[in-house]
Formats: structure tokens, C-alpha cells, sequence
């Protein structure tokens, strides 16, 4: 191919790049507003200026878009995790970091929540032959052992932790309150989302994770 017969190709290619991160991003808002059942292609076409037999041509079908919208999603933040450079830390604070990060993405990011939300209601069924999942969210857990070698390493770390539970616990405390927090609140009589409850809440994650790591 010549160099003159490259650049239309190399602008198609930046052309469908765009189309699809503008369909993705247009799919993520509709499926976290009314979950995968709800989502309707026209309104998706809609969000994103862009003709619905675009979104059939590069994605076939609604659980397929829904699947691409959920790898993105998971790319997303393990993207913004890398740029934390945590083996660059102390293994205490870059726990803390990932704590405090996972806390300050999930408020920033509640579309993420809710699309969580339901691709477990469908069972994780369009991510369980998603090798690219496996892929993105593999290297974080290998990064959580390494941490945790080097904190057990340096004594300042016990043994035998799971780094895969850990993270878990590490996601688990910011999902559950801030999923439920609308019930939590009434519940309890108090306003969970407040500046000072999440303040605690956050304080409170760290202490419960270090706290459950460090030797003392």
C-alpha cells in the first residue's frame, strides 16, 4: 500500500474509533440509567448523535453492546489505577492509595456501579467468556501480591493474606455503601452521603484494611 492510499484508511480507522468510543460511552449512560432490560437502541443512538444501523454495524445487538460497555467500563478504571504507580509506593501507603481510590472513583463514577449492578442481575453472563476482562483485571490482582510480598517481605506486612480477597474487600466496602445508601440513610436516620459521613466512611475503609495487613 502506498503511502498516498494509507492516510484515507489510517483517517477511516480514527473515523470508526471515534464512532464506536462516542457509541460506548452514549451505550454506558443508557445501561446505567435503565439497566440492560430497560436500554433501548434508539435512545442510544440518540445520546450519541449517530444512526442506529451504526451501532448494529460495529456492535450486531444490544447484549453485545452491552458486553463492550462493560469491558470499557472495566478498562477505564484499571487504566486510571495504572496511573496511581503503585509499585513505585511503599506497600502501606499504596494500599492506601488504592483504597482511597477506589472510594473517590466509584462517587465520581456511579454509572460504573449501576452497570455492576446489572450485569450481575443477568449473572455476569456477558463477561464470563470475555477474555479481555480476564486480561484488564488480572494484572491488578498480580500487582496486590507484589505488595503484599514486599510489605511481608519487610516486616511491616503479616503473611498469608489473598490479595484477590482483599481486593474484593477493598471494592466490596465503597460498593455496598454507596449502592445502598439511599436505604442505609433511611434506615439508620442518617444522611450517609454527607461530607462528613463520607469523610468516616473513607477513614473507616482504610483503618479496617490496613488495620487487617499491618502487623502491629
Amino acid at each position: 500500500m502506498t503511502r498516498d492510499n494509507a492516510a484515507p484508511v489510517e483517517e477511516r480507522q480514527r473515523d470508526a474509533d471515534r464512532s464506536q468510543a462516542i457509541i460506548l460511552a452514549a451505550a454506558r449512560d443508557e445501561f446505567a440509567e435503565y439497566g440492560l432490560g430497560g436500554a433501548r437502541m434508539d435512545r442510544i443512538a440518540e445520546r450519541a448523535g449517530l444512526n442506529k444501523r451504526l451501532i448494529y454495524y460495529y456492535f450486531e445487538d444490544k447484549e453485545k453492546l452491552f458486553q463492550a460497555a462493560l469491558e470499557q467500563a472495566y478498562r477505564d478504571i484499571r487504566a486510571e489505577e495504572q496511573q496511581l504507580k503503585l509499585l513505585d509506593l511503599k506497600p502501606a501507603e499504596a494500599l492506601r492509595k488504592l483504597v482511597e481510590f477506589t472510594w473517590d472513583y466509584y462517587l465520581q463514577h456511579p454509572e460504573f456501579l449501576t452497570m455492576l449492578n446489572s450485569a450481575n442481575l443477568h449473572r455476569a453472563r456477558h463477561i464470563q467468556g470475555s477474555q479481555q476482562a480476564r486480561e484488564m483485571n488480572s494484572p491488578l490482582i498480580e500487582m496486590l501480591a507484589q505488595l503484599l510480598e514486599r510489605g511481608r517481605k519487610d516486616g511491616s506486612f503479616r503473611g498469608g493474606v489473598d490479595p484477590l480477597q482483599l481486593y474484593v474487600s477493598i471494592a466490596g466496602l465503597s460498593y455496598f455503601y454507596l449502592s445502598n445508601n439511599h436505604t442505609l440513610s433511611a434506615i439508620f436516620g442518617r444522611d450517609l452521603m454527607s461530607a462528613k459521613s463520607r469523610h468516616e466512611r473513607l477513614n473507616h475503609m482504610v483503618d479496617v484494611i490496613l488495620g487487617y495487613v499491618l502487623i502491629n
